[in-house]
């Protein structure tokens, strides 16, 4: 007796899945992607590779490999190439959006509850609790990161030296990408042996085809050959949907409106955000906090605990910021209403690019993966994204545990201290916990924020 095929898989005729089934897949993706980019994967390759064979094995590994090398986030990258491929461009628009909007909408909701309700104290020790937690977890990014990134000494000096640029010259994030991917560059011209092409990520397994690969093979999907005229069209309507408002709201607000501000900021951050929403934060945070004042140095840990949270990816933290920004920049607007619109205007400058990658540089994926000089600045550009984040963890832990926190300045750099009389066992308790359930007993991120919650309603009754 011949085996069932998957919904949608159409194994027999090598036929594509309607564009209505692949978008009740991409909603069931979209509304269970929770635990990062790793688990977002998973669930992607599993959906897609293993249930229903809509692509196979090796073709996924590439498409991801591609989407590593780009700004943003890769999952939800990985989703957009995967709908383009099988339904054009609106077949990306559904993709991408629906792995976006979930996360969107739940995070906008707990941006308003949290500035209405964050004084109760009830919800004062929730994120308590979670702030301890969101150390262990970043912690355990870095430590999973460094893992892939780091593979010889060479990587490993990349990342102290970011570290160091970063924690001590306060160099720009944007900077250091940019001297990492140099240093990639011409150190693969001057020693192969260790600025070589990184690892990809993991081995295929078993060699699994997929209705996207017959297709390819019989020559059928015309829009995935490059195209100069194409291309040219990509950026004539990307590129203006994605600036058009940045525009606009400079022309209407001024050069020193929030709203100018945000769209200048986080357009920015979109093209140099590689490695990750853990490498951008720490040079989001700083700016949020120390440049433009939108936030205290709690809050942007609360946003993260929030964004941990949620499905999507783990980027929407911007979101919150966007909220919080608009919100105390609100003028003669109603302050939810304005933060609203703010949280509205990150998430769109955040992501439209994304979409452009993809659409502009899709046909081109074969030459940009074959160039071994750009996988190498690529390599050293994660293996400085590693220090980036040991940055985060720093700075993080000094505002979790301490409740003093000074600047010392010598020889022209500057860092931030503690004051050790200033440490909370609540916090350190806490942390510690959710570093050795995360490290040593393998738990994972959602029941450690659970729990860490929890554990912090009760504690917070307790003396500092």
């Amino acid at each position: 007796m011949a085996q069932a095929t998957p919904e949608g898989a159409g194994a027999a005729g090598g036929e594509l899945p309607t564009l209505a089934e692949a978008t009740r897949v991409w909603a069931r993706i979209g509304l269970l992607s929770f635990g990062g980019p790793a688990g977002q994967i998973a669930l992607m390759h599993k959906e897609l590779v293993e249930e229903r064979r809509w692509i196979g094995e090796a073709r996924f590994l590439h498409a991801l490999n591609y989407c590593m090398l780009l700004p943003g986030p890769e999952a939800q990258q990985l989703a957009v190439y995967i709908g383009w491929l099988m339904h054009r461009t609106l077949g990306g628009l559904i993709a991408g959006l629906l792995f976006i909007l979930p996360g969107a909408a739940v995070m906008l909701g707990l941006s308003i509850l949290y500035v209405l309700y964050r004084e109760v104290p009830l919800v004062d020790g929730l994120f308590f609790g979670i702030k301890a937690a969101v150390l262990a977890v970043v912690i355990e990014a870095g430590l999973r990161i460094s893992r892939r990134a780091l593979k010889n000494r060479a990587m490993v000096a990349l990342a102290i030296a970011a570290f160091l640029a970063i924690f001590l010259a306060r160099v720009p994030f944007p900077a250091i990408i940019l001297a990492a991917g140099l240093i990639g560059w011409a150190g693969h011209r001057l020693s192969p042996a260790l600025f070589g092409a990184q690892a990809g990520h993991g081995q295929a397994g078993p060699d699994v085809t997929g209705v996207v690969d017959a297709l390819f093979a019989r020559g059928e999907l015309d829009h995935v050959r490059p195209s100069t005229g194409r291309a040219l069209r990509t950026l004539a309507i990307w590129l203006p949907l994605w600036l058009a408002p940045v525009l606009v709201l400079w022309l209407w607000t001024g050069e020193g409106s929030v709203w100018t501000q945000l769209g200048r900021f986080f357009s920015t951050m979109a093209v140099v955000t590689f490695g990750g929403a853990y490498a951008v934060l720490a040079y989001v945070a700083q700016a949020a906090v120390e440049t433009y004042g939108w936030l205290q140095p709690g809050e942007m840990i609360d946003g993260l605990g929030l964004a941990e949270t949620t499905p999507g990816p783990l980027i929407l933290v911007l979101q919150f910021v966007g909220f919080l920004a608009g919100m105390r920049g609100a003028g003669d607007l109603p302050p939810l209403l304005a933060g609203s619109l703010g949280a509205l205007l990150t998430l769109w400058v955040t992501f439209a690019p994304c979409f452009l990658w993809i659409f502009l540089g899709g046909p081109y994926v074969e030459a940009l993966r074959g160039n071994r000089a750009l996988s190498a600045a690529l390599g050293a550009i994660t293996a400085a994204v590693v220090g980036v984040i040991m940055n985060l963890a720093l700075w993080f832990g000094l505002h979790v545990l301490f409740r003093e926190v000074r600047t010392v300045s010598f020889l022209g750099l500057s860092s931030d201290w503690p004051v050790l009389a200033s440490l909370d066992w609540r916090a350190a308790l806490l942390s510690a916990g959710a570093i050795v359930a995360m490290l040593r007993f393998k738990i994972g991120m959602i029941p450690t924020l659970a729990v860490c919650g929890v554990a912090g309603v009760i504690l917070t009754r307790l003396p500092a």
